[in-house]
């Protein structure tokens, strides 16, 4: 009778069920890496982004996600179909005013009462 095989199986048997251990810790400990790296910073960027478009008033220096800076000139309260958001009026140069949602800034660059930083 060979002795050998019997030892082998048995050894190969043994290293299955070890490899069978519980996967709960790891999954744990990757929910944990993925909320701490990517959801908790991305939580707080849209808190930070909804409390400096709530700040917008008049006289704010602002870039617009498209890339237009102006000053905030009037900002006024339109409830219709499209939207519940407020309307921001721009003044881009002298004679130039345009209309935005408040959701379109992406940026202060100066709030009012400020000078500018040289």
């Amino acid at each position: 009778m060979n002795y050998e095989l019997i030892s082998t199986a048995y050894a190969q048997a043994e290293q299955t069920t070890r490899r069978n251990a519980p996967m709960w810790p790891m999954l744990i400990a990757i929910f944990a890496v993925f909320y701490f790296f990517v959801i908790r910073p991305q939580k707080k960027k849209q808190q930070d982004t909804k409390s400096m478009l709530k700040a917008v008033t008049k006289g704010n220096r602002v870039i617009t996600i498209g890339g237009i800076c102006g000053t905030v000139v009037n900002v006024k309260k339109k409830k219709d179909i499209i939207s519940d958001d407020d309307i921001i009026v721009l003044k881009v140069s002298d004679n130039t005013k345009i209309e935005m949602i408040r959701s379109s800034i992406a940026k202060v660059i100066q709030k009012e009462g400020e000078t500018k930083k040289e």
